[in-house]
């Protein structure tokens, strides 16, 4: 048994001991079916809330009325949750009562995908009763049960089966992508916070080029922040290499550059994201148009740019192209460390100090100055240097007083 689960078995068998069934579940036993890198490790178990917190010293309830216990088992914090089925669900998005069970296969069947409804015991042994190593094998996203009853219940696994197909690489199964065709419009009931969640996912996956379309294909985008118009746009988003992105930022740069939209500000704030985000990504595309190919750079926008961003400049626009950038960054860090000054606050003098110089009250004439200083210095003018600071700003005030 792998490392994750070998440092969680612990759990298992002392529910066992007690007489409780107790399974790994989820995300955790799909990945290790599929030889991906194993995340959180998630267990299933007979044991009631109250049970399990009886049983382990260290627990931390954080929502036993719906099952789940915290255990911190050997530095190391798992969730255990109780068999459960879930009621009607009352928006769309969440059932509106649980009701716990001591049957894994119940508690398997209100799960939303078949790969995501395998279980495992302690050893080893694969408890798959909804077709999920089947369906991992064709790799199909296939819903528990019938699909347009598992998107009625929640409208936001339509969202999860797309995202899937991003980072997994599965198709959607025939019936799975009908449904959701028939079923879009319940988006509308979705909040803009889980949508994005969502989203973000997508975009980070490997195969986020092949789920980008799926959105226009299924009608998702009709419901999804500033996408209702831009069908085409997301078809043709497939183009791109989306798998070298590595930043957030980066990713929501090139949705807003590939979707042809002209005010990211905008786009960004509809999906809530924070606003570091939406002015680093404004800030990628400003720079990115100031920029129009890799030989464009000069001294001064690269200062103003700053070494993370010029990158993520590159990156974006490698992405665009389909042309390698790392030549473009290596040269890139080359000149960054070859700038005498790397921030405005490595300036040799300040605001105060030219106004002692000039003796004129302060105005927007000071920041012009400061301006005027960093971009001699930058670009190799005069060096950085208080007294030749000085003797520069002098002789240029007398060359522009000559020319009035």
């Amino acid at each position: 048994m792998k490392p994750p689960f070998q440092q969680a078995l612990g759990i298992i068998r002392q529910l066992n001991r007690h007489g409780y069934e107790a399974y790994f579940v989820g995300g955790a036993v799909r990945d290790l079916l599929l030889g991906r890198p194993i995340g959180d490790v998630d267990i299933a178990t007979s044991a009631l809330p109250d049970e399990v917190m009886a049983i382990f010293p260290k627990t931390i309830d954080v929502g036993s009325k719906h099952g789940t216990v915290v255990v911190v088992h050997e530095g190391t914090a798992y969730e255990v949750t109780t068999f459960r089925t879930d009621g009607d669900y009352e928006d769309h998005r969440r059932p509106e009562s649980v009701t716990f069970v001591r049957s894994l296969e119940e508690d398997l069947k209100r799960r939303d995908f078949t790969m995501n409804a395998i279980a495992m015991d302690e050893h080893g042994t694969i408890i798959d009763p909804f077709g999920g190593q089947e369906a991992i094998e064709k790799r199909l996203i296939c819903t528990v049960g019938e699909a347009d009853a598992r998107f009625r219940e929640d409208a936001l696994r339509m969202m999860r089966a797309v995202r899937f197909v991003s980072q997994l690489g599965f198709s959607l199964a025939i019936d799975t992508k009908k449904a959701i065709i028939a079923n879009a419009p319940l988006l509308a009931h979705i909040s803009v916070e889980r949508m994005t969640m969502e989203m973000e996912k997508l975009l980070a996956g490997p195969f986020a080029a092949e789920a980008l379309p799926l959105l226009a294909e299924t009608g998702l985008s009709t419901y999804l922040p500033g996408l209702a118009e831009k069908g085409e746009w997301l078809r043709r988003a497939a183009a791109y290499r989306w798998p070298w992105l590595a930043a957030r930022e980066e990713r929501w740069a090139l949705l807003c550059h590939a979707l042809g939209v002209k005010e990211s500000r905008p786009f960004l704030r509809a999906w809530k994201l924070p606003n570091k985000v939406i002015d680093e990504a404004g800030a990628i595309l400003a720079t990115l148009a100031a920029v129009p190919e890799p030989a464009a750079w000069t001294n001064e926008q690269l200062f103003l740019a700053g070494l993370k961003r010029a990158l993520s400049v590159e990156v974006v626009r490698a992405a665009l192209t389909g042309k390698p950038y790392e030549p473009q960054h290596d040269e890139l860090r080359r000149r960054f460390a070859a700038l005498p000054i790397k921030t405005k606050g490595e300036l040799a003098v300040n605001g105060k100090v030219v106004i002692d110089w000039i003796g004129k009250p302060a105005g927007p004439w000071v920041k012009e100055t400061l301006d005027a200083i960093w971009r001699a210095v930058v670009n190799g003018e005069v060096e950085n240097e208080k007294e030749r600071i000085y003797a520069w700003l002098m002789e240029r005030s007398r060359t522009q007083e000559k020319n009035c």
